[in-house]
């Protein structure tokens, strides 16, 4: 048994569940989708190695068909989560922009739930076209989703997220060229916004979000560089010749398949937990951060009947937390 796979897994989940309460609070449909998505590949995952560790049994083939539709959804609900992120920071930050009333509070409301929540199963139900069987199951890593590679595999599973990414970049390329232009006066203009953004806040978000749609186009380009090059572009014969055995389910044990195949496996698998950790590592630092933990530590002083020392702990940790403050400046 691989037991790094479910730990990481879970504490990855551990991590970006941290931010939730007060992005919640926020009410950020973006940012709670990012926690949603990620949440939910890493736990299900977790659970997938533990269920299918050293073996290839289709014990669960519900849970397969669920788990492996999740992927599909979050292949595309990361880079559109993001694109509503980096949408939101040029809009604000522009010379242009008009203080939101409530129902362009609502119509952005409306176009980011889509967007984060309709679009993933729109995708969802899409890859059923392309869907040549069931799943797969991988010895150690559990359920997998398939795709017959087609031409209409590159515009269901493999172009969509490449071209909601670079979407997020020029969203984020204009974000960034009203915080050149207006650097001098910034906090002021995000204050005059009345978006509820610091400086520090604001700048965090465009590195989130350019740093997780880098690693996503290059995750993407990377499996599908891999998958033509191995199997190519089958014709797409017929919606029944595609579907001609769809109940399959290929099942592939550590030995039967080449060392390359579950090194190429894992290197895509990781980008994962390496987006949880940059998620947490922008928002668990912050301002909001810092201000959540010592609530909670005030909380928990509250139950401690040696106040005294209480005190001097949370003193310490104030102390810690403030060597990061220049990021929130």
């Amino acid at each position: 048994m691989r037991t790094d796979l479910p730990v990481v897994s879970f504490l990855c989940t551990a991590l970006v569940l941290i931010p939730l309460p007060w992005h919640w609070r926020a009410r950020n449909t973006a940012t709670l989708s990012i926690i949603f998505w990620l949440g939910v590949i890493n736990f299900t995952r977790g659970i997938n190695s533990i269920v299918w560790a050293g073996k290839t049994i289709n014990y669960a083939p519900v849970w397969c068909d669920i788990t492996a539709k999740l992927i599909i959804g979050a292949n595309w609900a990361f880079p559109s989560s993001t694109l509503c992120i980096c949408r939101y920071l040029a809009q604000v930050s522009s010379p242009h922009h008009k203080i939101a009333n409530a129902s362009d509070k609502r119509r952005r409301m409306y176009f980011e739930i889509f967007m984060c929540a309709v679009l993933p199963i729109i995708a969802m139900a899409l890859h059923y076209v392309v869907q040549g069987h069931r799943f797969d199951i991988l010895e150690d890593f559990g359920c997998n989703p398939t795709t017959y590679v087609s031409v209409a595999a590159l515009f269901i599973v493999y172009l969509p997220p490449l071209v909601l990414s670079l979407i997020t970049l020029v969203y984020a390329g204009i974000a960034l060229r009203w915080f050149v232009h207006r650097r001098a006066q910034f906090q002021a203009v995000l204050q005059s916004s009345n978006s509820g953004l610091t400086t520090g806040r604001y700048l965090r978000l465009i590195a989130l979000s350019i740093t997780e749609m880098l690693f996503a186009t290059a995750t993407t380009l990377f499996v599908l560089v891999i998958t033509l090059e191995d199997n190519g572009l089958r014709p797409w014969v017929s919606w029944d010749f595609v579907h001609s055995d769809w109940l399959r389910v290929d099942q592939f044990a550590k030995v039967l398949a080449p060392q390359y195949f579950w090194d190429r496996y894992l290197l895509t698998w990781n980008m994962v937990p390496i987006t949880s950790v940059i998620f947490f590592a922008f928002f668990g630092f912050g301002q909001e951060a810092k201000a959540e933990y010592a609530r909670y530590f005030t909380l928990s002083d509250q139950n401690i009947p040696y106040q005294e020392q209480a005190t001097t702990c949370s003193a310490r940790l104030g102390a810690r937390w403030n060597q990061y403050d220049e990021f929130d400046t």
